[in-house]
């Protein structure tokens, strides 16, 4: 049974609009003013939020921007209930991120009507698309079903296909647009004022590329070049930040899909700093393995340059072709050129500081 949160100073009102989404077999948790509101939103978690606007202590417009502000409540589907009409209020809740505006006096079919479509839509958002071009299409198609979102994407995205070593952009560059990996592998980097580099993150196929710069609206804090031919899909700026500033909804399922991995590079910052060599790369050979990794015969092998494994541990390359040629004498990995395989994961991935 769904749950819905009506915020209603007047009693009359508030009781006859909840009998009828009672008679509709929805949950109902009543609130008689906005801070009661606010303060059940974040206690219930109800799946959609009908608000008056003008109320004391605490109006409509401040319920929701309170409620947008909370990453718990920030996508509850929230539908206006007023009885004034102009359209600079209605302006003002849509820019706020309502979902819905209903004008009092309303009727049964009106409000059930309003509230089915509205939960509809956020389901469909809430379903997990896959990480490829496949799902990035499916989402886009979703997201489709709003209104005011039909000219959010270019009618077609523009496919760059990138040449092993050929810069998809470069720091210090500007943000243009945000970039799907649709095949191949990509490495972002820094690099010092002796050219050294420092890799910074691999992507592989399903990842976007570059969207905390874009999101800041920065330069590029680091390079993006590719390890081997690939294929890239560019979805330009302006349909970016459209789809980001027009619906709550699927602004936050986006930034969802964008932040999968924010966590991970921090923590692999942190122990660059304070980790052993040895432990760095063993660190990094997981991190690649996890990326990169080809089953051949029951093992996990990896391919990946000495120079480009430097750059993930942070150390010199001579420093780290010694520290492999321990790890095979110790059985931890096997080596072929550039191909190594993990032979004992275990123990990598417990390797004492």
């Amino acid at each position: 049974m769904k749950k819905i949160l009506l915020i209603e100073d007047n009693t009359e009102i508030r009781e006859n609009t909840a009998e009828i989404l009672s008679l509709a077999n929805y949950a109902v948790v009543e609130a008689e003013n906005g801070r009661v509101g606010v303060d059940l939103a974040r206690k219930e978690q109800p799946d959609l939020i009908i608000c008056d606007i003008m109320m004391p202590q605490l109006d409509g417009y401040g319920v929701l921007h309170l409620l947008s502000k909370d990453p718990a409540t920030a996508s509850i589907p929230f539908i206006f209930l007023t009885a004034k009409t102009e359209k600079e209020d209605f302006r003002k809740g849509m820019n706020l991120g309502a979902d819905d505006y209903l004008t009092k006096p309303f009727d049964d079919v009106e409000l059930l009507d309003a509230i089915e479509m509205r939960l509809k839509k956020n389901q469909l958002l809430q379903a997990n698309f896959k990480k490829n071009a496949e799902g990035l299409e499916e989402f886009i198609e979703e997201a489709k079903g709003y209104e005011e979102l039909e000219q959010l994407f270019s009618a077609e995205r523009r496919l760059s296909v990138l040449k092993k070593k050929q810069f998809l952009f470069m720091e210090g560059n500007r943000p243009n647009a945000l970039y799907l990996l649709n095949k191949g592998r990509v490495k972002t980097f820094k690099s010092n004022e002796e050219g050294r580099e420092y890799i910074t993150h691999l992507y592989k196929e399903g990842d976007f590329i570059g969207y905390l710069d874009l999101l800041e609206e920065s330069h590029y804090r680091e390079s993006a070049m590719a390890l081997e031919e690939s294929e890239v899909y560019i979805i330009p700026k302006e349909d970016f930040f459209s789809l980001l500033h027009r619906n709550r909804d699927v602004a936050s399922k986006f930034i969802k899909i964008l932040s999968d991995n924010l966590a991970e590079r921090e923590e692999r910052l942190l122990k660059l700093a304070y980790n052993s060599v040895r432990k760095r790369v063993a660190e990094a050979l997981l991190l690649v393995e996890k990326q990169y990794q080809r089953e051949e015969g029951g093992t996990k092998q990896i391919a990946i340059s000495r120079e480009d494994l430097a750059s993930i541990v942070g150390a010199s390359k001579e420093t780290v072709i010694r520290t492999l040629a321990d790890f095979k004498d110790e059985k931890l990995i096997d080596s072929h050129g550039s191909r190594i395989t993990i032979l004992n994961q275990g123990k990598l991935e417990r390797m004492r500081n």
